[in-house]
């Protein structure tokens, strides 16, 4: 069994099949440029087979795609070989959670909102173990710590010597959620509150008074790539996770985190009003 690609190697292969579609170029037209067999263009169209950063370069001159800091950032992706630490979890967590782990360490900001969970990189060890003991099909206790101490890794992103720009739309319900019962729920809002006085994180709470939401209501993350076209949209859903890169896609979701932003509290009313769930408990 070939091994799995990386989800940088993957989408690559997505955005030089968007150009040669884009192009109206076959594979058997992109092979001959690159002198290779054209099913190897597919497998790297699939990211099942990996291509430099040159090829990348003549594909996209072949292409005539004229946005040049978009190519150089997608060869830039192409030439990057580095393992990430999550691979240390392969085998123990889902591929998709190594996929969510690879998109954010790469970002350079994340926008999230979440409906009934306090987001992943905001939650404590004791939620989110309770949150992966609910999960269906259940989980063996060693794949359970594993994906605690996967979560932990990731949230990282937030407290190292260069953190990630982070920015967390949270319903109230999800802030009302008692995992693991008062004690532990108090505690994870005191960490929400920890967290949203970093300066580079920014917590904002849709109350239950707001009324209604844009969007579908399911948890959303929209990673910042080093130009828009490589933006991506991440999906919970039951399984392996939905990634999203389509530019109306991207476009979509810009649209339903700005206007979920308008609805929601600022930045000093929502850290008020987990003070005040916090003290209830």
């Amino acid at each position: 069994m070939p091994p799995t690609p990386s989800a940088r190697r993957q989408r690559v292969g997505i955005e030089l099949r968007k150009m040669r579609d884009a192009a109206g170029k076959t594979t058997a037209e992109a092979a001959a440029v690159l002198g290779l067999d054209r099913t190897k263009i597919t497998l790297i169209e699939q990211g099942l087979y990996s291509v430099t950063p040159e090829r990348v370069l003549t594909l996209a001159s072949e292409y005539e795609e004229g946005d040049s800091e978009y190519v150089d950032a997608l060869a830039v992706m192409a030439g990057d070989r580095t393992k990430g630490w999550w691979e240390e979890h392969r085998g123990l967590v889902s591929a998709g959670l190594l996929d969510i782990s690879e998109v954010e360490h790469y970002s350079l900001g994340i926008a999230t909102y979440q409906i009934c969970h306090v987001p992943g990189l905001m939650q404590t060890e004791d939620t989110a173990r309770e949150i992966f003991r609910e999960v269906y099909p259940p989980l063996r206790p060693l794949n359970v710590e594993a994906r605690v101490e996967n979560r932990m890794r990731r949230s990282e992103l937030l407290t190292r010597s260069n953190p990630i720009e982070y920015e967390a739309i949270v319903h109230e319900a999800a802030l009302r959620m008692m995992f693991g019962g008062p004690a532990v729920a108090r505690s994870q809002l005191k960490h929400l509150l920890t967290l949203s006085d970093l300066p580079n994180v920014t917590l904002r709470v849709l109350e239950f008074r707001s009324g209604g939401f844009k969007g579908a209501g399911q948890a959303v993350m929209y990673a910042r790539g080093p130009v828009a076209r490589l933006d991506t949209v991440q999906l919970d859903s039951v399984g392996l996770p939905t990634f999203l890169t389509e530019t109306n896609q991207l476009e979509n979701y810009r649209s339903i985190i700005g206007a979920m932003k308008e609805r929601a509290l600022d930045p000093a009313e929502s850290r008020d009003l987990v003070s005040s769930i916090m003290n209830t408990l």
